[in-house]
């Protein structure tokens, strides 16, 4: 009879298990809490045995800055993004109900992005005009030729895309830097020590003196071996190359942060362990592990449109030069003309592989190491309370991945290094069969 109803579809259909987002668990969590403590004094026991999340109240700015030892200690890296023009956010006076910090389109901040980035539009426009005229004057038309001159015209048009591609995002990188400004006092208030980061100053002043002085570097050795690349030109691509450092550098710095975070939150949970009655504490931290995943994924999203300009603009710059000293080597031999776009090879594949194994490494210490720790925790030693939250902790790693994403653009991990060194290697077997193709072309038409 069974058969002959789970033949015809007669059985009732299984139980569908509902997929919850992070806000609705953690309701559920809480009513679940809430009734079996409801239960436990309706018995008369003691209700220390079930720990209940705290309500969220609305902390003292001035607390908080106090404990914003991350802002503090990154600042100037924030304020040369404010005088560049590249990413006008502010820091809000300490009011209740504001975020302390902002992004707002009349700010002076913005005002004076806004005249930077016309001067700076104006010495671009100019050069990018020379460049064009140049090359379309030049008697020679070689296929080289304009790769040479691509390279250099495509370093130019991330200018234009700065108001799109930063400007745009910023109330999203406003979040971001409210979310670490929450984060570190709730860290504080739950487990009474703050977030060290050592050394980070020092290393934030440095990054940014290097990152202007690495784009001097780089722009005077091209002026130095290519015989093309004037003087003037270089007042258009220093603050563009000075920016791409600088975003690096911010990249590095919070990659940096996240696993300076979670090494710290391990250790108070390692120390929480051993004290008695942890799992009153082991649900505070579940929620910190949890914003602090949340933070790597709002820093993706927050910077989306930039570091995905970023990366196309590595793995364009890349094919191109590469092709060009390659091809420059094979027809008239090593030359300093050669050496110059070695140069802006080594240094986009560098910035490419700093962002990747930053991430990498950051993604790794959030999630695979802390989740090792608390597999080495001895389950048996602990009560069934603690044994529970470890459990939920284990869960809520395994449902948010620590993932550095470009808001669904791409994944930033060792994976998309290998992924555009095999994309770049087609384009240039493309780009060098173009060249054999040309040069066969000539040597028919020659007599």
């Amino acid at each position: 009879m069974s058969f002959w109803a789970v033949s015809r579809g007669l059985t009732p259909p299984s139980k569908v298990v509902p997929m919850l987002n992070p806000n609705q668990r953690q309701f559920l969590e809480d009513e679940v809490r809430y009734r079996e403590k409801l239960k436990l004094m309706a018995r008369g026991d003691a209700m220390e045995e079930v720990y209940v999340r705290k309500q969220e109240t609305v902390d003292d700015p001035l607390e908080l800055d106090k404990h914003d030892s991350f802002y503090q200690t990154t600042k100037s890296l924030l304020v040369l993004f404010q005088i560049m023009g590249v990413m006008p956010i502010h820091r809000n006076p300490p009011e209740k109900n504001l975020p302390r910090t902002g992004y707002s389109w009349g700010s002076k901040q913005v005002m004076w992005a806004i005249f930077i980035y016309s001067c700076q539009t104006t010495i671009v426009v100019l050069v990018l005009r020379e460049r064009v005229k140049k090359f379309v004057t030049s008697p020679d038309k070689r296929f080289d030729e304009a790769i040479y001159n691509v390279i250099f015209i495509s370093l130019l048009f991330t200018n234009f895309l700065l108001p799109v591609a930063s400007w745009r995002h910023g109330p999203q990188v406003a979040i971001f830097k409210n979310m670490w400004t929450n984060y570190q006092y709730k860290f504080f208030k739950t487990t009474g020590s703050p977030i060290v980061f050592p050394n980070l100053y020092p290393l934030t002043w440095s990054l940014c003196v290097f990152s202007w002085l690495l784009s001097i570097a780089i722009n005077l050795s091209q002026y130095f071996l290519q015989p093309d690349f004037r003087l003037w030109y270089t007042f258009a691509y220093y603050p563009i190359i000075a920016m791409l450092n600088c975003f690096c550098s911010l990249w590095y710095i919070n990659c940096n942060a996240f696993g300076t975070a979670s090494r710290a939150l391990s250790d108070a949970l390692q120390t929480t362990i051993r004290g008695e009655k942890p799992a009153q504490k082991l649900t505070e931290y579940r929620h910190l592990w949890v914003d602090l995943s949340h933070m790597m994924q709002q820093l993706g999203r927050a910077y989306s449109n930039m570091y995905g300009m970023y990366c196309l603009v590595i793995f364009f710059t890349t094919i191109i030069a590469t092709y060009g000293s390659i091809s420059e080597i094979i027809d008239h031999g090593a030359t300093y003309k050669e050496v110059g776009l070695f140069v802006i090879v080594f240094y986009c594949m560098g910035l490419l592989y700093i962002i990747c194994n930053e991430a990498h490494y950051a993604s790794r210490k959030v999630g695979l190491d802390f989740q090792t720790k608390l597999l080495n925790i001895n389950l048996t030693a602990v009560d069934a309370a603690t044994q529970k939250e470890v459990e939920m902790l284990l869960v809520a790693i395994n449902k948010n991945p620590p993932i550095m994403n470009l808001d669904g653009y791409a994944n930033i991990n060792r994976e998309l290094i290998t992924t555009n060194i095999s994309f770049m290697a087609t384009y240039l077997v493309v780009l060098l069969q173009f060249k054999i193709t040309e040069q066969r072309r000539i040597s028919q038409q020659q007599p």
